[in-house]
């Protein structure tokens, strides 16, 4: 069962932020200034000090009327109604509520760019602040479907272009009636959920929670349930569908170009730092999609050791290796997710090439565990045996190999799995239960990673010095198939000889 709390909602939803960037305070002594309104208020040194009454009737007036109505449903829209009624299944007579968030200050008055919670995007395709999609339940078991969504500001007062969410700040937004269009699915005003769901308040209620703080507040749920139907909407991305498999081989093509790119400009890079591969491979993703699915990683040297390094601020000298680890995410959001470890001008030294060479024979073994109805783990094991015994062999562990797996001494040079699911997000369907994920068998429509790899650190006197400063990685996006796997970003390089060839032809 559930509980709304309406009053905390509205006052929340329709009070300004703390900090908004459209808010000035009138000063008292103004007899000819409107006294400001609520959502215009929170900046403490604002250079205007209030409304003028005849600017205030200016900007209501002379506005052309911009409502479309010639819009088509989004190409995904049938594919997450079908999503929909996938979940409506699992949860019969109960209300369904998956928000979208908000917008995270990044200081002061600027803020991060929005991303959207992934199932919510899963689940409506849309990418709106501050919304939320809700299933009512019907008595026949299944739902009726509503998007909530901040609609657009009315030209009638002053908060379309001094508010919080002022469009004349911050970008027009769909109509209610444009989003109904284009999603597919009845739209509704966000701050009248609350009231919306008062009527009915004895309907028991799930909502993923953590999302946004202001629905959690006005909802009174039960956190064990609430656990259980977050799980159940990250398990429904597990298998993609056509569209969806459409929009990570865009991902992953983009990112092929991005690795290209970033060879083509490593005499850049040498001149100046890591921060030019970033920005190489982000000008990709910017102008391709919606921009890079996570933090590049873009380490040279012993910075390859260091698993999520992501400042790249460090030389790229010749002689040592590049790890590249980025993806592009598309417009729909979907992302790709691989690592090319490459040697910085052009050929790789003995001792790399005999850390490389293992790595690639691991994920080769790795791979060819990929198929459906084996068990999840199976990749991951076959590439983690496969560095056991290169490591035993080398002498850094003791063996005999099928010890040191089964004692994980391995983990000390290879650190991480050896994969994950791949999707709307880097590390996809994450809060899966997991018997349909970590310990669940692999389905055709499953898209993953297999990325095993070496990191010798730089203080590491456990092995020869020359091997000291040493990481590398493979990483490549394979979706499982009915008879075996496809490899997504087979457009790279992998093999050694590969490599040093692919190198060749675009870093002159």
């Amino acid at each position: 069962m559930s509980h709304v709390s309406l009053a905390g909602y509205v006052a929340t939803r329709l009070s300004p932020h703390p900090e908004s960037p459209h808010s000035d305070s009138p000063p008292p002594e103004s007899p000819h200034t409107e006294e400001v309104p609520d959502v215009a208020k929170g900046r403490k040194n604002g250079l205007y000090r209030g409304i003028p009454d005849e600017l205030s009737a200016l900007m209501r007036t002379g506005w052309a009327d911009t409502e479309r109505t010639d819009l088509q449903p989004a190409e995904q829209a049938p594919h997450a109604a079908r999503r929909r009624a996938a979940l409506s299944a699992l949860f019969p007579g109960e209300r369904l509520v998956v928000p979208s968030g908000n917008l995270l200050i990044r200081s002061n008055d600027s803020h991060h760019p929005f991303r959207p919670y992934s199932g919510y995007v899963h689940l409506t395709g849309d990418q709106a602040r501050d919304g939320a999609l809700v299933l009512e339940p019907r008595p026949d078991g299944g739902h009726d479907a509503h998007c909530y969504q901040l609609p657009r500001d009315s030209r009638d007062g002053d908060e379309f272009w001094t508010g919080y969410t002022a469009e004349l700040w911050m970008g027009r937004r769909r109509s209610l009636a444009e989003s109904a269009q284009v999603l597919g699915l009845p739209c509704r005003d966000i701050r009248t959920i609350a009231e919306d769901l008062a009527k009915t308040s004895g309907t028991p209620t799930r909502v993923v929670r953590g999302v946004d703080p202001t629905l959690d507040a006005a909802l009174d749920t039960d956190e064990e349930r609430d656990d259980e139907f977050e799980s159940a909407v990250s398990g429904l991305r597990l298998v993609k569908d056509a569209w969806e498999i459409g929009e990570m081989r865009r991902a992953v093509d983009s990112t092929v170009r991005g690795f290209t790119d970033v060879v083509r400009e490593l005499s850049q890079a040498i001149a100046t730092s890591e921060r030019w591969i970033e920005g190489t491979f982000f000008r990709r993703a910017r102008v391709e999609g919606n921009h890079v699915g996570y933090g590049s990683i873009c380490a040279a040297g012993e910075h390859a050791t260091i698993m999520h390094w992501t400042d790249n601020d460090g030389p790229v000298r010749p002689g040592e290796l590049l790890l590249l680890d980025a993806g592009v995410e598309t417009h729909s959001l979907y992302t790709a997710d691989v690592t090319r470890t490459l040697p910085i001008n052009g050929t790789f030294t003995p001792v790399q090439r005999t850390v490389y060479d293992a790595v690639f024979e691991a994920q080769e073994a790795g791979m060819a565990a990929v198929k459906p109805g084996a068990h999840y783990r199976d990749f991951h094991e076959a590439a983690q045996r496969s560095l056991a015994e290169r490591l035993v062999e080398w002498g850094f562990i003791e063996g005999p190999a099928e010890r040191a797996y089964e004692l994980s001494l391995q983990r000390r040079f290879t650190m991480a799995g050896t994969g994950h699911m791949l999707g709307l997000d880097v590390h996809d369907c994450a809060q899966a239960r997991s018997e349909e994920y970590v310990d669940g068998v692999l389905e055709p429509g499953m898209v993953l990673t297999v990325e095993p790899g070496l990191y010798f650190q730089p203080d590491d006197l456990t092995v020869p010095e020359e091997w000291r400063g040493i990481g590398v990685r493979i990483e490549d996006d394979l979706l499982v198939t009915a008879d075996g796997y496809e490899n997504l970003s087979a457009g790279l390089p992998r093999s050694a000889d590969e490599v040093e060839a692919w190198m060749r032809e675009f870093a002159g």
